[in-house]
């Protein structure tokens, strides 16, 4: 515009074009707008490659680091480099997913961690190693790429393992009274009744709406299809249905598809798929369970790619790319979230050979370790990016539940090895009971939350599960401390309980408020999971106080039918 104006004979170039003052502003106005959307957008990519996505190649972007005087001597200095570099198992050099904009330093973690993994692999006759961006990778001389594959560099001796199970999975077991084999029978009719109406309605989706009798994909899983399908397979197997279970175990070989992109949530995708896909390779031996759940445990490395090693909560299952919950305080990561891969990350190891599942989750505790906790208290949301505490809010319901519960579950998992997890557990529970565990003037024990000092009176549904956890941890503890865990337990399974029984529709609150007179029902939604979870660890016979059918809605089986 300056040019314009200085240019003999030529007017300004608003003027040239005939606009008035006000259209004058209002179009620099909309110009300027525009300039700064465009800039803006590049500081929203996440990582300092974000500029090399937007002009090089998706393949160049991993080369772009090296240099750039690329000449004719290019192919000896490759071959001179394939001498130097270390030849690891083909299986565990780098996740087949990762996206080729992957950070380098994750791909030189996962490069090192390949060659920890086991002795070094041998090239067929006749083939050699092309390196590529910085990746080593065994081509046979024909130029035909290698079958991809997720086995792993050795073979877990399954045999081995059903061996050492001290119980059989499937089958009652000797002396079962009747009453108990009718009730087992009745929950195998439910089952049953609930897998055939999904598979009419549903098969495939991720859930059944039950009142207009179609399927739903939602959009929690990034594209991924069939949660209601891998999250039953367990289940079915050990109830015994074997047709269903033949059913599910099809769609899984021939529709399960993993090549997918979209946002997902990291802790659901790992708790529902791969906690599915794992426990039913254990029961069952089944290989494409085993080869599934890597698979796609590989598409979740890159959201560990953050400063402290503290996953994000939402990745793209297609690029990689990972980013924290939008509502979360100051893009925060949710305690319950990378607090809950423990169990099923270890068993990715396990089965593959490959360390680096089982080094990003003992990273977590690294940092859980080394950062401060408040009266001992482990509050919901911390920086992924600075690995501080983002609020100094304490809930054991909703936003921190399962983290402690996977902590007592470590410990158990590795036969009572992993001293590091009994200790925080240990720990967190003394914390809670000294600053959270209260008791209503109407006498019901309950859990409140603690924000930044303050007690918050109100314990919500979630956090019933914790009856049966604290239950779970007290059966191996001794003496004194067993039995105030056990009375505890009780306590508040049996204010849970009471958040039934006294609601009138037999269904529980989202959240209990605790009042001047007594523990007051909030009742806005009707679940039954976490009562009847802590309820299965705490009262185990009919004869004890407490029965789980009493926490069902009365009319359970009536709306079924």
């Amino acid at each position: 515009m300056v040019v314009l104006r200085k240019l003999p004979g030529m007017p300004g170039w608003p003027a040239a074009l005939g606009l008035r003052l006000p259209q004058k502003f209002l179009f620099l106005l909309f110009l300027s707008g525009l300039l700064t959307l465009c800039f803006g957008a590049l500081f929203l990519l996440p990582d300092s490659s974000r500029f090399k996505r937007l002009f090089l190649p998706r393949r160049a972007t991993a080369s772009a680091s090296s240099s750039s005087s690329a000449s004719s001597s290019s192919a000896s200095s490759s071959s001179t480099r394939d001498t130097d570099l270390p030849r690891s198992p083909p299986a565990a050099a780098e996740p087949r997913h990762a996206s080729p904009a992957a950070p380098r330093r994750l791909r030189e973690k996962l490069r090192t961690a390949a060659r920890m993994a086991g002795p070094p692999a041998r090239t067929a006759p006749g083939s050699r190693q092309q390196v590529q961006g910085g990746e080593s990778r065994a081509q046979p001389a024909s130029g035909v790429p290698p079958a991809r594959e997720t086995r792993a560099p050795f073979r877990f001796d399954y045999e081995r393992f059903r061996r050492s199970l001290r119980h059989p999975v499937r089958g009652g077991r000797t002396g079962e009274d009747p009453e108990t084999r009718a009730r087992r029978m009745k929950i195998k009719e439910m089952m049953k009744f609930a897998w055939d109406n999904y598979k009419q309605y549903a098969l495939g989706k991720n859930e059944l709406r039950p009142l207009t009798k179609n399927g739903h994909i939602g959009n929690m899983f990034g594209g991924l299809r069939g949660a209601t399908v891998i999250d039953a397979l367990d289940t079915l197997y050990i109830m015994e249905l074997e047709e269903e279970f033949q059913e599910a175990k099809q769609w899984v070989e021939k529709s399960f598809d993993l090549n997918v992109n979209g946002e997902a949530s990291l802790f659901e995708v790992n708790i529902r798929y791969i906690g599915g896909l794992l426990a039913t390779y254990y029961l069952t031996g089944e290989e494409v369970f085993k080869s599934k759940a890597l698979e796609l445990g590989e598409k979740l490395l890159p959201a560990f790619n953050t400063p402290t090693g503290i996953p994000r909560g939402v990745i793209n299952l297609g690029s990689g790319m990972s980013w924290s919950w939008g509502w979360a305080s100051a893009g925060s990561s949710i305690l319950a979230e990378f607090g809950t891969l423990h169990l099923e990350f270890l068993h990715l190891s396990e089965l593959s050979g490959n360390p680096v599942f089982a080094e990003k989750v003992m990273n977590i505790r690294r940092v859980l370790s080394r950062v401060e906790k408040p009266q001992g208290l482990y509050p919901n949301f911390l920086s992924p990016v600075t690995g501080s505490w983002v609020q100094h809010h304490v809930s054991i319901g909703g936003l921190g539940d399962s983290f402690y519960e996977y902590l007592i579950k470590s410990w158990l998992m590795s036969d009572k090895k992993d001293s590091e997890a009994k200790k925080m557990y240990d720990d967190a529970l003394e914390a809670i009971e000294k600053h959270l565990v209260k008791k209503s003037a109407g006498g019901l024990t309950y859990i409140a939350e603690w924000r930044g000092g303050i007690l918050d009176h109100k314990m919500g549904h979630l956090a019933c599960f914790s009856g049966g956890m604290i239950a779970l941890g007290a059966e191996h503890s001794a003496g004194e401390r067993r039995q105030r865990h056990m009375e505890l337990a009780a306590e508040i399974t049996s204010t849970c309980h009471e958040s039934y029984a006294r609601s009138g529709i037999s269904a529980a609150p989202v959240r209990l408020q605790a009042a001047r007179a007594a523990l007051q029902d909030l009742v806005r939604h009707r679940s039954v999971h976490n009562c009847i979870q802590g309820l299965s660890h705490t009262f185990p016979t009919p004869a004890s106080p407490v029965w789980c059918p009493a926490c069902l809605p009365n009319k359970l089986q009536a709306n079924l039918k």
